[in-house]
């Protein structure tokens, strides 16, 4: 072999070094390069200290037993148990249209490993790994990454994220690690703290400016994303699916398909990560006709009513829904057989002849009649002992033999590995689906899985979510998992949105959603306009704050209109218009964050010709005038024409005084050079606590 193996995507490169019967060696992952004339890896690396006469550099898929110390792509064990040393005999790279595919094989282990990489063309690689028993007898397989990547020894901060039920995508900063860092999920899903994902920063990088490395694992279930410094002075990231012992044995000739990786880098900080991200999981989603619809304001009944319902009081419901704007109304937990609370019901997807007599076809008909959708709330994965399914087939549930069958809201998980578990699921749902005009479903999963399901369990989700999609292409489906335990890009290619948290407090929603549109975009993230006070923290905002903090995703309604007076009423109507008249710009373009002075977040959304500017004040300030918001992405922009659309929020207390340029603002655009912007700022109006102002921005 000779040459190398440059891929370019947007502005950035992974360049690999063929070898002669060896997994290919890495030689950058950055910015977009030129490698004519690059010597050979060999050339560049003298004899160091306390090392092997070979050298053993690093490569695609570094295995562990001959040489190599660091993190190993591959562990395996053989049928007595006992470790297997991989050693890579034969390899062979090859191009495809976009990418590379890499075929390693070990003659004397009797194991291949095929790896892909495809290049995107906007700065983002999609990585994936297949290990195949090409040898006589069963193996198994502890371990193997989707990915392993370099990353630069001066790289200077990690990024990550984690949570809990209600306080999703808590943001964590730290440097890199002197030894490892490792971030594993063992609850069956992806869990609170979002995607397994992280985001490396390079010196002085942040939201607009620096070279930044990100990972994004596409997977559902229990993952491992790990950062370990090695001791020649990089580090080295890698990605995967978490396995149990014991969980993948490998018959000869069968395969395991660990889930892909989406890489990104970017010379403009996180927002330019972020950007290839939202790129990547847009090319997977699928949606009804194949385009985008508008994404179509909700009115959803949880917090409305709970579990107290029936069809006099859900019509109620829906045509005050209807009067405000609303686009689609969904019906949430509580509509079927036995469901009165949380300890029984779920496997009995029947509707309760209680609260809807002839079934839920003629609620749905006079809910369409309104001029809306009509959505419904499921839970396919779980079943309460207290159902007719359980009663019935107690063997389908997730259990260990002789062991306890610990509950979680009163409810279990089904064995979606078995494929009579599926079938019945998706009998029930196509039921529904064809004897009820659905055209949406809102998918969710209000428990950790205890005993873990494991990867055979997400594969099963797949398998019933792509049947279900193929039988029935117009019906959008939204992920929720107890909030936002499973917004993944595993979940991208089968729903068409997330629901980000339970939680609607919008003071706790800035930086969930933040956290949110790191990883996913905008039109994909369920975001609510809840009562006051809020049903999860007990605080109560404004409504105008509320509204506008929902405003820049996917914007709906989660509480009852009737309880709000008149003029609330006409406000939230107000609201709805507003998003309405913005969605197609907020949810087709870029979405850029930042930090401005004095406690200040802002994120803006759209493209270089248009794009909505949202300020958002949560605490008080503690200086006497607001200083200017700089917005580094507007730099070269030329001529920007500002307009100040909504202050809302900041009520009660004393009044904050508005400058001369702020009322002008108001009625008219104001010209600013996009440079001023950038480096000098937007000037910005005082704002009380608990305020947002929207502006348009557009090239003048």
């Amino acid at each position: 072999m000779s040459g190398m193996f440059a891929l370019n995507s947007g502005d950035a490169a992974i360049v690999l070094e063929p070898r002669e019967g060896r997994a290919p060696a890495w030689r950058h992952w950055g910015a977009a390069v030129d490698v004519a004339g690059l010597p050979p890896l060999a050339d560049t690396r003298g004899a160091a200290s306390f090392s092997f006469d070979e050298d053993v550099p690093f490569d695609s898929a570094p295995v562990g037993g001959l040489g190599w110390f660091g993190p190993a792509a591959v562990e395996l064990r053989d049928a007595t148990g006992a470790g297997m040393v991989v050693s890579w005999t034969n390899s062979d790279v090859a191009r495809t249209d976009d990418g590379l595919v890499i075929c390693l094989d070990d003659t004397v282990q009797g194991v291949r490993l095929v790896q892909t990489i495809a290049a995107d063309g906007l700065g983002g690689f999609r990585m994936g790994a297949t290990l195949t028993n090409i040898g006589p007898a069963p193996i198994q397989l502890d371990w193997l990454a989707s990915a392993v990547l370099p990353l630069p020894g001066d790289a200077a901060q990690l990024v990550s994220w984690r949570g809990r039920h209600n306080a999703e995508l808590v943001q964590k900063v730290e440097p890199l690690p002197a030894h490892a860092w490792q971030r594993e999920g063992r609850r069956g899903i992806a869990g609170h703290g979002g995607p397994a994902g992280l985001f490396v920063l390079g010196e002085g990088a942040g939201h607009a400016t620096g070279p930044v490395h990100a990972l994004q694992l596409c997977w559902s279930g229990d993952s491992r994303i790990r950062v370990e410094r090695d001791d020649e002075g990089f580090f080295i990231a890698m990605a995967g699916a978490r396995l149990a012992p014991g969980e993948v044995v490998l018959a000869p000739g069968a395969s395991w398909h660990a889930p892909d990786v989406l890489a990104a880098w970017s010379s403009h900080g996180r927002n330019g990560a972020t950007a290839v991200f939202h790129a990547a999981v847009r090319a997977m989603v699928r949606w009804p006709g194949g385009t985008m619809p508008p994404r179509k304001v909700h009115l959803n009944s949880w917090e409305a009513c709970y579990f107290d319902h029936d069809e006099a009081r859900i019509l109620a419901l829906a045509e005050a829904a209807a009067q405000i704007g609303i686009e689609r109304f969904v019906l949430d937990d509580g509509w079927f057989v036995g469901r009165n609370d949380d300890t029984a019901g779920l496997g009995d997807w029947t509707p309760d002849p209680a609260k809807y007599p002839q079934g839920l076809a003629p609620l749905a008909h006079r809910i369409i009649a309104t001029g809306m959708e009509f959505g419904l709330w499921v839970e396919p994965e779980m079943v309460n002992p207290d159902s007719d399914l359980y009663r019935a087939h107690p063997g389908w549930a997730l259990a260990l033999p002789d062991r306890a069958r610990p509950t979680a809201r009163n409810q279990s998980v089904l064995d979606l590995s078995q494929a009579a578990v599926r079938d019945y699921l998706f009998d029930c749902l196509d039921h529904l689906l064809r004897d009820v005009p659905i055209s949406y479903l809102k998918w969710d999963h209000n428990r950790d899985l205890a005993p873990s399901g494991g990867a055979a369990q997400v594969r099963g989700l797949y398998d019933l979510l792509a049947r279900l999609r193929a039988a029935h292409p117009g019906v959008e489906i939204e992920a929720c998992a107890g909030g936002g335990g499973r917004s993944d890009a595993g979940m991208a290619p089968y729903v068409h949105r997330y629901w980000t948290s339970d939680n609607i407090d919008a003071v706790s929603r800035v930086d969930i959603q933040r956290g949110f549109l790191a990883f996913l975009p905008p039109e994909m993230m369920g975001s609510h306009v809840g009562a006051s006070p809020a049903h999860a923290t007990g605080r109560a905002q404004a409504l105008a704050f509320r509204a506008a903090v929902a405003m820049p995703g996917h914007f709906g309604v989660e509480m009852d209109p009737r309880t709000l007076d008149a003029q609330e009423r006409d406000e939230l109507a107000g609201w709805i218009g507003f998003h309405r008249t913005w969605r197609d710009l907020l949810h087709s373009g870029q979405v850029w964050l930042g930090e401005g002075p004095d406690g200040l977040v802002w994120q803006a959304q759209g493209n270089a010709q248009a794009q909505l500017l949202f300020a958002i004040r949560r605490a008080p300030a503690a200086d006497r005038r607001p200083q200017p918001l700089r917005l580094p992405h507007l730099a070269g922009q030329g001529a920007c024409k500002v307009r100040l659309l909504r202050l809302a929020g900041g009520t009660g207390g004393h009044a904050a005084p508005t400058a001369p340029l702020h009322r002008a603002m108001v009625d008219a655009p104001v010209t600013l050079a996009g440079n001023w912007l950038a480096h000098a700022g937007l000037p910005m109006p005082p704002m009380n606590a608990q305020t947002v102002a929207i502006f348009h921005i557009e090239a003048g």
